[in-house]
């Protein structure tokens, strides 16, 4: 688990560097986004992906925000692999129509992916 330590329970942050919290900040930027989407949007089909693609991102910074106990580099790598999936589908859904929100919450997204794989590397 690299350089971890066992904690014993309780909320742990020590381990986390600043690019961690970036990459948190990132997380929860967009997660934010997604879940505005869903007031926007209601119940409706796009409303429940973005309730999904918003849990998720929040629920991924919550994970390494309290220093769980997983393994990280399969956590950065779901991440960076779950946000591409969510710029592969804006584009597919979107293409045509894109919106100021859509590029910015695009562009937190790249930035997520960019410290994903530095986390991935430095884990390697």
């Amino acid at each position: 688990m690299g350089t971890r330590e066992a904690t014993g329970g309780g909320v742990q942050t020590g381990s986390l560097t600043s690019i961690h919290w970036a990459g948190i900040a990132l997380a929860v930027a967009t997660g934010l986004l997604h879940l505005y989407l869903v007031a926007l949007y209601g119940l409706s089909t796009y409303g429940i992906s973005f309730a999904v693609a918003g849990v998720g991102f929040l629920g991924g910074a919550a994970v390494l925000a309290l220093d769980v106990d997983v393994p990280r580099r399969p956590l950065y790598a779901l991440g960076a692999l779950w946000t591409l999936g969510q710029i592969v589908a804006w584009y597919v859904i979107k293409v045509g129509s894109f919106s100021t929100l859509g590029y910015v919450d695009k562009a937190i997204q790249v930035a997520l992916i960019a410290v994903l794989a530095v986390l991935i590397q430095r884990e390697g």
